[in-house]
């Protein structure tokens, strides 16, 4: 490993949700592989969902990562110790859980008084931060959740607007212009933010103001999975941004997978994965720590998946069975699994047994496929997914739609319920031998070596991190200037 990070201290600052916070941990570890003083910031509730992962990566780093616990404030209509959005499961409730971030303010100015670091790395969704970090004379580097070409398609869709021309019910496909592929969206898929709460409108809004402001953008992706939209971000828009990723591979070894993001793990999924006699036959459906999904959507899915006749783990979000079609576990039980609450992901899409993910198109989610060399089953519900998705299906030609077209501000205001015919005709397409889906597994196996040759020592990644890290030496010494993209 290098030392371009040497005498360099960075803050990690993440969203408290899984899916932003485990993939900052792991930039933190692989800034502190090449010499960076790491310290994460986070909450004491959040604590657990990290401390393992950090725990065992300390054995064997140069420097320890530190973690470094701000109080957080309550918030009149949040659950009791609620302080990650993974715990909420209703819109009015995620809209103060945002509103409490901005609390955090005073604790966070103190750890910068305390801790002093030469660089800070917040969320995009957490734009207050810039204001504080200008006024301790540190610089502010952004972490992107997203990808390179969801990014260029939204900026794209906005320079343009001629979405806002199409009825939002309009079954004719709008042609996003100006990228370099033909990307086609409806316009019921297209984020439309006047839906939105004020609240959350807000937020978007100053994150926008305060992000080319910033230093830079640090991004979850390699340049080989997208380096033409990566040119069309850097050039045609104007950003500075650092490819890193895919992040997740930087945990190698099985117990680090099964730490990551894990208070605790039973192994059952694996030890089930372990009997499937077959390799390659077990679909794999999760979507994500975040996607609140209606009873009757989770009805229509399992029924779908009973109907297709294939091998599937499905996990849920939902403790209860009140979604659940009577039998539905007895009459699966010799194909299928259903997990509440977590699973390891990363080790489950490495399975030898496992030949596909259902995925919501998260970008953690979908790079993580990618990683495991899978094909995806795409079912997007809101943020950038459908953008993620067309990147999938489009761009990467490794992902089949399984239909879903309404994009959502507000999951409880959700229309578009996919009905058990539709998911069982997806999952048989994307299930069925034959030269088309021959071609995903290959182009999927040929990207997931793209994906850990990135981040050996050499790679696009690799090097990118370290150009970062002397980007940030440099700017300490005045050689580059903070805000000038």
């Amino acid at each position: 490993m290098g030392t371009e990070g040497e005498n360099l201290h960075i803050v990690f600052f993440p969203l408290m949700a899984p899916s932003h916070m485990l993939p900052m941990v792991d930039i933190a570890k692989l800034a502190a592989a090449r010499g960076v003083r790491s310290t994460v910031l986070t909450t004491p509730a959040n604590a657990s969902l990290v401390s393992r992962t950090i725990e065992l990566a300390n054995s064997s780093l140069p420097i320890p990562i530190g973690l470094h616990l701000i109080s957080f404030t309550p918030t009149s209509g949040l659950p009791s110790c609620c302080e990650n959005l993974a715990s909420i499961d209703s819109d009015d409730a995620r809209v103060k859980m945002f509103g409490a971030l901005y609390k955090l303010s005073g604790p966070f100015d103190d750890a910068l008084c305390d801790l002093r670091p030469d660089c800070v790395v917040s969320d995009w969704f957490m734009p207050w931060t810039y204001d504080i970090t200008v006024a301790h004379g540190i610089p502010r580097v952004v972490f992107l959740g997203s990808n390179f070409f969801s990014m260029c398609a939204l900026h794209a869709v906005e320079q343009h607007k001629d979405y806002e021309k199409a009825s939002p019910d309009a079954t004719a496909a709008i042609v996003i212009p100006g990228l370099p592929h033909r990307i086609e969206i409806f316009r019921s898929q297209i984020m439309d933010l006047t839906m939105a709460p004020p609240e959350f409108r807000e937020i978007v809004l100053q994150a926008s103001a305060v992000d080319r402001k910033s230093f830079g953008e640090v991004v979850n992706s390699f340049y080989e999975l997208e380096a033409e939209y990566y040119e069309y971000y850097t050039k045609e828009m104007g950003k500075r941004a650092w490819h890193v990723g895919p992040v997740s591979l930087c945990n190698r070894d099985p117990a680090a997978m099964r730490a990551r993001g894990a208070a605790e793990n039973d192994g059952r999924c694996l030890r089930w994965l372990d009997e499937q006699r077959k390799p390659c036959s077990v679909l794999y459906v999760c979507f994500g720590s975040l996607s609140i999904i209606s009873d009757e959507q989770l009805r229509e899915l399992a029924k779908g998946l009973e109907a297709a006749d294939h091998s599937f783990i499905l996990v849920v979000r939902k403790s209860g069975d009140e979604w659940m079609p009577e039998g539905f576990e007895d009459r699966v039980k010799e194909k299928g699994l259903v997990v509440r609450g977590w699973a390891p992901q990363i080790e489950i899409l490495a399975h030898r047994a496992t030949a596909g993910f259902m995925t919501h198109c998260g970008w953690n989610s979908s790079l993580e496929g990618i990683c495991a060399g899978l094909p995806m089953l795409t079912w997007p519900m809101f943020a950038e997914q459908f953008y993620n998705e067309r990147f999938l299906v489009d761009v990467l030609k490794v992902g089949v739609a399984v239909g879903s077209k309404e994009h959502v501000v507000s999951h409880e205001k959700r229309n578009d319920v996919i009905g058990a015919a539709d998911v069982e005709a997806a999952v048989r397409k994307f299930m069925a031998e034959g030269k088309e889906a021959d071609e995903r597994r290959r182009r999927a196996m040929e990207l997931g070596e793209m994906a850990r040759m990135a981040m050996e020592e050499g790679g696009s990644s690799y090097n990118d991190m370290g150009k970062l890290l002397q980007d940030l030496k440099e700017l300490r010494t005045g050689k580059v200037v903070a805000g000038q993209h």
